[in-house]
């Protein structure tokens, strides 16, 4: 025991005149818990961007209004996208194969002119050999009708070779037309804030006419039927909280009441500048009515006894040890500890009367 202590007990003698109050240990129930606080987030919450410049044009739903995956929630001024879509939309209907079939129809007419040509070339070629084979005709005409035909070979070939690469140059213009457009139709997207979930839009941070841009919120969104408990826990009890431990709750909208809560998730990474951890939880009977930003006040049971020696914490001294009323400094070692009281395990009886060093 350090000298301070004994000088402190020997004042406390001597200075007191009057009979001490003093106590005996109780057994009755304890619980340990860690204290939390926070405030309620609603399931799937998320604060929307955009990804264009610009002024607002149109707002097409007001603050609690509910949503859909997709419904359009703002606008953001975007004529020259407009317009390149629509230029994107009329290059996608100009090269489109329908809108192309004269050309693949005189490329087909020309294929078919070429073999018809070509056959009757091949039909005089043969002929004339056999006009040549007979001892008729000269050697200059059978030529002839040889580069006839095989001219009219190559033409055909050609008229095929033209045909497929024509068709070629048309697919790969309708579907890169088709292509620009989706891109444009994309871009033009970008200037509409759709909501990304079913919920709620619980607030919009924008008026129309305001500017705009990608590093800006414009509405804060979530689910209007789950909500979590997020609690920061001090980094000193963070090893004593577990999943599934019941979180008991009060609510600042609900005077009075406490909400059964089980916690759901514990942050692996620790805020450095709080020092704590980002504790989840979830209600087990949740309020009828909740609302994002709600604060709370927690405690996380941690251990339960229903039967344990217990002292009022007042009547520590240094944490390990009591003062008798025999005026003896006994060390004992405690257990669980709440707020007002705290567990002695062994070092004092239920009979030992105590006093309280600070009285």
């Amino acid at each position: 025991m350090s000298k301070s202590n004994l000088l402190f007990l020997l004042v406390f003698f001597l200075g007191c005149k009057k009979k001490q109050n003093t106590i005996k240990p109780v057994l009755s129930a304890i619980t340990e818990s860690v204290y939390a606080s926070g405030v309620l987030k609603s399931e799937a919450q998320y604060q929307a961007f955009s990804s264009a410049n610009g002024a607002i044009k149109d707002i097409y739903l007001k603050e609690g209004a509910s949503v859909e995956i997709g419904t359009p929630i703002l606008s953001i001024m975007n004529d020259l996208q407009l317009l390149n879509t629509e230029n994107a939309k009329f290059a996608e209907q100009y090269a489109a194969l329908s809108n192309n079939q004269g050309k693949l129809t005189d490329a087909r007419s020309l294929i078919t002119m070429q073999l018809r040509k070509m056959k009757n070339d091949s039909l005089l070629l043969k002929r004339q050999q056999n006009v040549w084979e007979s001892g008729g005709g000269t050697k200059v005409e059978l030529e002839q009708r040889g580069l006839d035909y095989e001219a009219s070979k190559v033409a055909y070939q050609t008229a095929m070779s033209k045909f497929d690469e024509l068709r070629r140059q048309l697919d790969f213009a309708a579907l890169q037309s088709k292509k620009n457009l989706q891109i444009s139709k994309k871009l033009a997207s970008d200037f509409t804030l759709k909501s990304e979930i079913s919920g709620v839009l619980y607030q919009l941070y924008k008026k129309t006419g305001e500017s705009v841009n990608p590093q800006m919120p414009l509405a804060l969104l979530g689910s209007n039927r789950k909500f979590v408990i997020e609690m920061q826990v001090d980094e000193r009890d963070i090893f004593k909280v577990v999943k599934g431990q019941l979180v008991l709750v009060t609510l600042d909208s609900y005077p009075g009441k406490v909400f059964e809560a089980n916690v759901t998730t514990i942050s692996p990474m620790m805020n450095e500048s709080s020092k704590t951890f980002l504790v989840s939880a979830a209600f087990i009977d949740p309020p009828k009515a909740l609302y994002p930003f709600i604060s709370f006040e927690a405690n996380i049971i941690i251990q339960t006894k229903p039967k344990a020696m217990l002292i009022p914490i007042s009547y520590l001294l240094n944490d390990s040890t009591v003062l008798l009323s025999n005026g003896k400094v006994t060390k004992i070692k405690i257990g669980l500890k709440d707020y007002k009281m705290v567990e002695v395990l062994n070092g004092i009886s239920a009979t030992d009367e105590l006093v309280n060093p600070i009285q």
